[in-house]
């Protein structure tokens, strides 16, 4: 029974010692992984987040959402014009005249304004889908940014032609004074 004693004991210590030289065999780090997770965290910080892409994409559809609904420099232009037009309108002047001189100089003004606004939300959703191209070569846009500078193109190409049409008079244009 001694030896029995013995035997176990030594196969438990033998066993226990496994145990210690895999767990410190695990602890070791191989020097090829390393560089590679070194190599890694650089090109994260040297990659371009989007971020700015993004920014450019929500400017762009914002800026069309503005050329639809008008802006505050829009009114103000139009609210404008429209004193200068009573101001310069002679009181003898024909009703058609002071029409034109009152109310449709100020609507062509809301619609300069408003086409500005979807011109430079045309050019900037465009500037943001055509920007892969000049960056990083095999680096992929994320998909919303590309579905949003789509909608701030196609609100821009939206706003731009309701603009021509408000100013040339085919939209909602003056009534008639005779």
């Amino acid at each position: 029974m001694a030896t029995n004693a013995v035997d176990e004991t030594e196969a438990t210590k033998a066993t226990t010692d496994e145990k210690a030289v895999d767990t410190t065999k695990s602890d070791e780090v191989p020097e090829t992984e390393v560089p590679a997770a070194a190599d890694d965290a650089q090109t994260k910080e040297e990659a371009p987040s989007g971020v700015g892409q993004g920014a450019a994409a929500v400017v762009s559809a914002a800026l069309g959402v503005v050329s639809l609904t008008g802006s505050w420099i829009g009114t103000v232009a139009s609210a404008r014009q429209n004193l200068v037009g009573q101001l310069e309108t002679a009181q003898n002047a024909g009703v058609a005249q002071q029409i034109q001189a009152v109310y449709g100089d100020a609507w062509q003004t809301t619609a300069l304004w408003g086409g500005l606004f979807a011109l430079i939300a045309l050019v900037v959703g465009v500037v943001t889908l055509a920007r892969p191209a000049f960056g990083t070569p095999g680096r992929i846009q994320a998909s919303w940014i590309k579905s949003v500078a789509w909608a701030g193109v196609a609100l821009g190409v939206i706003g731009l032609f309701l603009a021509v049409l408000k100013y040339t008079g085919i939209l909602l244009g003056l009534p008639s004074a005779s």
